[in-house]
């Protein structure tokens, strides 16, 4: 069976076995089609030419997140072919994915989120409003201070039990993914918006005996992620923010920058943000090296006016 069947015999086994879709079966032909015209046989290929085809597309630019998807597509077509008993050795099993480096998170200012809270606050407060503006006031009042108060991904934040804000106290358990409990603080200004919030929440007899903090017409019970997103960017356009600039992740992102930049420990963040593992935190390493230059100008004896 030639290497062309063999591809072909791969499609059918994930169309028909894995219930691939038409898109991801015609993503892995691409990315078979284009390995066999460098490789040639591409059924019997060693792990030297798989090596070298890998090398070839990093040549030809492609990035490091085109590169890995193009191994795990000769994994998927060589862990097929071991099964089958086509051939006895899977090629790939020795070749290290290529690093995929590591986005920097946006990030907002102090002074911009600064700007976001104030304009939530003011708009909380307008007497002049209708009764359904000034409920979706004060929720997306709470939402945002509660957000930046405790870096909550924003599935916990939408779903926080009514609990939550009845106990008004200065900590509270939320549990994360992996069903990991860990314990978050609440601000003052963020206790004082939930407090507002019970107000208009309990004029609403349709939300009396839900159990979520933030509840909804939704299938869920509570406010839908998407529609918390989408107000938002309306919130940071109305406080000279650009939209796109904006989402709940970045206020996420926000609230761990700000407190690296103010002297908190890099474990700490780990343990507010939920991660189970400090390299996803250490994304922020460059808030902490700013930092430090920043202490070395400032403080080091032999720096000469802060240079």
């Amino acid at each position: 069976m030639r290497s062309g069947a063999r591809i072909e015999a791969f499609l059918e086994m994930m169309s028909a076995e894995r219930g691939a879709a038409d898109n991801t079966l015609a993503s892995y032909r691409r990315d078979l089609e284009d390995a066999a015209g460098h490789i040639g046989d591409l059924a019997g290929a060693d792990p030297a030419a798989i090596r070298a085809y890998l090398g070839d597309i990093a040549a030809r630019g492609f990035a490091p997140s085109s590169q890995a998807r193009r191994l795990s597509a000769l994994r998927q077509f060589y862990k097929f072919l071991y099964a089958e008993g086509l051939r006895p050795d899977d090629p790939t099993g020795t070749l290290d994915s290529p690093k995929k480096g590591r986005a920097l998170p946006k990030i907002m200012s102090e002074a911009e989120t600064g700007r976001l809270l104030d304009r939530a606050a003011a708009e909380a407060a307008d007497a002049s409003v209708g009764d359904s503006a000034r409920i979706a006031a004060r929720r997306m009042q709470a939402l945002v201070e509660v957000l930046y108060a405790t870096g909550l991904r924003v599935s916990e934040l939408v779903g926080l039990p009514l609990t939550v804000a009845l106990r008004d106290e200065r900590f509270f358990i939320v549990r994360g993914k992996g069903s990991k409990e860990r314990v978050v603080p609440l601000s003052a200004k963020a206790r004082e918006a939930m407090r507002l919030w019970l107000v208009e929440r309990g004029r609403v007899p349709a939300w009396a005996e839900s159990l979520f903090l933030f509840p909804a017409a939704s299938e869920s019970g509570h406010l839908p992620r998407q529609v918390f997103a989408r107000e938002l960017k309306g919130l940071a356009a109305r406080a000279g923010i650009a939209a796109a600039k904006i989402s709940p992740h970045v206020l996420r992102h926000a609230f761990a920058s700000h407190l690296l930049q103010n002297g908190a420990d890099l474990r700490a963040v780990q343990q507010l943000l939920g991660h189970s593992d400090i390299s996803t935190t250490q994304i922020y390493t460059h808030v902490l090296e700013e930092r430090l230059v920043r202490l070395v100008n400032d403080h080091h004896p032999l720096a000469v006016d802060g240079h």
